[in-house]
């Protein structure tokens, strides 16, 4: 299943959304610029590697210092296309409501805590991972998970197959959720961590940082909620 789009419209011009679409689009831009070798230091430098945060030492190539300047450096970058357009078509569609929510700056400081804690769901299954982990995917998550706790019976238009079904965001929401963890249980064997891949428990970890903290605040969405109850 892939959303489309969500029937519920924000309210204001969702400014910090745009904002770290661009940031990623630039960043990404960036990587493609550089040359294979120089492109593999700049991931591996600036990318967060679970061994470098849990041991405080920074291998090479060099990064940032303090080295923990790469929990947030490697939320901006991407490892392709796909990758790119997969993760901001997801905040474009689910991030515009949640920063009504949140306020901007609310918001801003929303995003960053999720996706340490996706880093931290990721550094607990492998602390001593040497592979690099990049992209905005585990701060993405908390957003679903905040809307997902915000706006659980609005309607998300979603290509099923080849048809576009309008389905309630608990559905949507809660598959993709299911599917995350399926396949991060599936990434804990020592062979997989091994080999790599799609951080599937910074995306587990996101999520759930996500979901408590839209707990906490969910009285914030509930005028929100109501003015958009008759859409859903």
């Amino acid at each position: 299943m892939l959303p489309i789009r969500d029937h519920l419209p924000g309210r204001a011009t969702p400014v910090i959304v745009i904002l770290i679409i661009l940031v990623n689009v630039l960043v990404f831009l960036y990587e493609n610029s550089l040359p294979e070798p120089r492109l593999e230091a700049f991931v591996e430098g600036f990318g967060m590697v679970p061994y470098e945060i849990t041991r405080g030492q920074d291998i090479p190539p060099p990064g940032p210092e303090p080295i923990y300047t790469t929990l947030l450096t490697s939320m901006f970058m991407h490892g392709g296309w796909l990758h790119l357009i997969g993760n901001m078509l997801y905040l474009w569609i689910f991030g515009n409501n949640v920063e009504d929510v949140f306020g901007r700056i609310g918001f801003l400081v929303f995003y960053l805590v999720v996706g340490l804690a996706g880093h931290l769901g990721q550094i607990i299954v492998g602390p001593a991972s040497r592979i690099p982990a990049i992209g905005a995917s585990g701060a993405i998550a908390g957003v679903l998970g905040a809307y997902l706790v915000f706006f659980p019976r609005a309607k998300v238009d979603t290509l099923v197959y080849n048809r576009i079904v309008p389905l309630p965001a608990i559905v949507v929401l809660g598959f993709w959720f299911l599917l995350q963890f399926l396949q991060g249980a599936a990434a804990l064997s020592p062979e997989a961590a091994q080999a790599g891949g799609v951080a599937w428990w910074a995306h587990i970890g996101g999520f759930a940082a996500g979901f408590v903290i839209g707990v906490l605040f969910r009285g914030r969405a509930a005028e929100i909620s109501r003015s958009f109850r008759t859409q859903w």
